[in-house]
């Protein structure tokens, strides 16, 4: 059980609100086999069209046109976002661009039902409850807000988007970034001290510790145990976070 008397609480999604198999064994096996179509598909679309341009960046490039040879036509460009987000995704790098495009998929998933999102028994209960106690509770995850927000609505226990005040991605900063956690405690308008960040990375909780936010080590089932001191209070279940 650990006690906080702050007015935010900052969530993590994979191994946090959610089972790290759900978005190991579902959700990324799934961006993986449509991925191909999705891009046949939706070429010309205004939101992929964004999704490349920020793949490209993200690869070292100003553009996505001035990634491309003046000779390619658009399978070559289609060839060439599938084989660099297959790369992202073989190396489990956290991109920004492939974490736009990876959302722009799973919305395909969730609006034909395919997907439902899995959430802890304790979730929805701890969020209800921190809700209606006037805390402002928020999500940082490495995934795009987009995809956070269809996460959320179309969970196993219902649509549980009402119960956030926020998103927060990494447009905003890297989730081991000091500087990341400042930022999302000015949008909160609170105090750093004021918020509560809770995890299953440590990396994570040092950063928003360095930033001077309280911080919970959350242990969930499949959850690598900490081998080493950490210096994070630790819950296996989002009950065991008392409200003052």
């Amino acid at each position: 059980m650990i006690t906080i008397a702050g007015h935010g609480i900052l969530l993590d999604i994979e191994g946090t609100t959610s089972s790290i198999r759900f978005v190991y064994d579902v959700l990324f096996p799934f961006a993986r086999r449509e991925l191909e179509d999705y891009l046949h598909a939706n070429w010309k679309s205004d939101e992929l069209a964004a999704a490349r341009e920020q793949i490209a960046k993200d690869a070292g490039h100003s553009s996505f046109s001035s990634w491309l040879s003046p000779r390619d036509d658009a399978n070559d460009g289609i060839t060439l976002i599938r084989d660099e987000v297959t790369r992202l995704m073989d190396r489990d790098i956290k991109a920004t661009g492939l974490k736009q495009l990876q959302g722009l998929i799973w919305r395909c998933g969730y609006e034909s039902g395919e997907l439902c999102s899995h959430v802890y028994e304790d979730v929805p209960e701890a969020l209800i409850a921190w809700n209606e106690a006037g805390r402002d509770v928020r999500i940082f995850s490495s995934g795009s807000i987009s995809a956070q927000k269809l996460f959320f609505g179309h969970t196993t226990r219902g649509n549980l988007l009402h119960c956030f005040g926020g998103h927060y991605d990494t447009t905003i900063g890297t989730k081991r970034d000091p500087a990341s956690y400042q930022s999302i405690a000015s949008q909160f308008a609170l105090p750093p001290e004021d918020i509560l960040f809770v995890s299953d990375i440590i990396a994570e909780l040092d950063a928003a510790s360095q930033a001077k936010m309280q911080t919970a080590l959350c242990i969930r089932p499949q959850n690598d145990r900490p081998s080493t001191d950490h210096g994070h209070p630790e819950i296996t279940d989002f009950g065991q976070i008392q409200l003052i």
